[in-house]
């Protein structure tokens, strides 16, 4: 039978699947040429991610920019809004395209397709004549950029070690803020170019970490779990063993993990067939898998932090920060700060746990959302200058908690709870919630910032939006940590999981007393004991 909905109904099956979690053969990557190699093509796919954070950064500092402002006409209002919004509503129309093609044609695919998309979009962008070409040009850029965001993570997930699966997949969307410090601090560096090419130069830029993942992909390996849906074990098995064994085949770990994924595909493909998205609401586990990708994906966006991302001088303008070179050189402080705190944190997680960091990330976001409001109507009020440095200050507490959690595990978490079968579409749907998010978000954002005066009054409605945040994590926000991807299953499914039955024990216990040649046809009996399931 499946467990109810909410944290309490799924606590029996945390605490079963965690207590079932393989003892694996702990491994030091640093000391392992197998995980320093499959580590760096990991490194390659974090690239998208990398893109995503160049992209948000640069429209902060392209606004900054007086050029920019000054041959765009300084568009204000809707119009800003709509410049914000259309990379979201490209990344819209590009979601129902991207499970599609990693589950058909491999994860490399659907991030090749996405980085040659994104050429085209950033050429039309640094060559733009007036702001319609340039707002049309953010539509392909969103759209390629979704294709890649939403396959690299599936591949690195899948690909990654079981034992550092959470701190890898995690540092992934982190590295957000990588992206965003060199675009940020690229374009403080343009400031003073005195024509076009101040804004022209971050812009065609923004084209080469594409670049370097396209042509670096090659070397990547595909998702071992893809490849045994498609039929292609043995290939799926010298990846795993390549990356995981340095080759060896008849690796207690590399068998197991084989084992599991194939038994768990079959048993997927045995009882349900092809995967549609009218599965997510069939089942209780499903319904509550969905839950929490949709509040995964508006969370991520509204918190406030859409504010710092996009509408950042709008901010120290209303705080009489005036002056572009200071703005640029707090803006390029927070996301250095970012990018440190979100990374620390990814590599805490498996540690601390995914649901105490998301609790304190979120807590930590209201305090200093409080505070932020509190102190921005004082500084409306009668111009407090203190008050006003009370608000930078808070900006950076807000960005660090928020880099507690919804930095590294907005990706993570997503591609965690999802059955393989769901997976591409898992990560889709939770894009959606984003993108969803960021439309509303960069539309309304601005208008607000412009209407709703005095500032502080638009600030007490994330204030209230946060409070409701903290109450759903709090509730319903399941931990992860330990289980394999195929074990997680359990947490929300029970009985009804589709889950390989592979044991740990029972490869070591095949292991030992086998001699070398014996050992070499270990494969075929893991393969026979799955069965073939396509």
């Amino acid at each position: 039978m499946a467990p109810g909905f909410g944290l309490q109904a799924h606590k029996e099956e945390m605490e079963i699947a965690q207590a079932e979690a393989p003892r694996l053969l702990r491994v030091k990557w640093w000391t392992d040429p197998g995980l320093r190699k499959l580590y760096g093509c990991c490194a390659v796919v974090c690239l998208a991610s990398a893109t995503t954070g160049y992209d948000g950064s640069m429209l902060n500092g392209l606004q900054i920019l007086p050029v920019w402002q000054e041959y765009f006409n300084h568009p204000s209002g809707a119009l800003l809004g709509l410049f914000g919004s259309i990379y979201s509503i490209g990344s819209l129309a590009g979601l129902p395209f991207a499970p599609f093609m990693a589950d058909r044609f491999g994860r490399k695919s659907s991030i090749w397709a996405g980085c040659a998309i994104l050429f085209v979009g950033v050429a039309v962008q640094s060559a733009a004549q007036d702001f319609r070409m340039f707002v049309a040009s953010r539509f392909f850029v969103g759209f390629g950029c979704t294709l890649a965001q939403l396959s690299s993570p599936l591949l690195l997930t899948e690909i990654a070690h079981p034992q550092h699966r959470g701190a890898v997949t995690a540092v992934y969307n982190c590295l957000w803020n990588l992206g965003a410090i060199v675009a940020t601090w690229l374009t403080y560096g343009t400031f003073n170019i005195p024509n076009n090419w101040a804004w022209r130069i971050p812009s065609i830029l923004q084209a080469l970490p594409s670049l370097g993942q396209f042509l670096l992909l090659f070397w990547v390996p595909e998702s071992p779990r893809w490849l045994i849906k498609m039929d292609r074990g043995p290939e799926a098995l010298k990846i795993l063993a390549k990356y995981h064994a340095n080759g060896d085949e008849t690796d207690e770990t590399v068998l197991f993990e084989y084992a599991e994924i194939k038994e768990t595909l079959r048993l997927e493909y045995l009882f349900k067939k092809q995967s549609s998205y009218t599965d997510f609401f069939k089942t209780s586990g499903n319904r509550y898998r969905l839950f929490l990708i949709a509040t995964l994906g508006l969370f991520s966006q509204w918190s406030g932090n859409g504010l710092t991302s996009y509408y950042f001088s709008s901010i120290m303008d209303s705080i009489g920060v005036t002056d572009p070179d200071t703005q640029f050189k707090i803006n390029g402080s927070l996301t250095i700060m970012s990018l440190i705190i979100s990374v620390s944190c990814a590599f805490l997680i498996d540690r601390v746990g995914r649901r105490p960091l998301f609790i304190a990330a979120t807590a930590g976001m209201l305090a200093t959302f409080i505070v932020w409001t509190v102190c921005t109507a004082l500084f409306e009020a009668n111009g407090n200058l203190a008050a006003g440095k009370a608000v930078i200050a808070m900006i950076f507490l807000f960005s660090a908690t928020y880099a507690f959690a919804w930095s590294g595990l907005l990706v993570a978490y997503t591609v965690e709870i999802m059955p393989f079968k769901l997976r591409a579409k898992g990560l889709m749907v939770m894009n959606f919630f984003i993108q969803a998010a960021l439309v509303f978000n960069q539309y309304i954002n601005p208008i607000g910032l412009k209407r709703l005066t005095p500032q502080w009054k638009f600030y007490t409605i994330y204030c209230c939006w946060i409070s409701f945040e903290l109450v759903i994590v709090y509730f319903f926000y399941i931990e992860t940590k330990g289980p394999t991807l195929e074990e997680i299953a359990k947490i929300f499914d029970g009985e009804q999981a589709d889950v390989g039955l592979a044991d740990i024990s029972e490869v070591k216990a095949d292991m030992r007393g086998m001699s070398y040649e014996d050992q070499k046809h270990s494969t075929m009996h893991v393969e026979a004991s799955a069965g073939r399931w396509r």
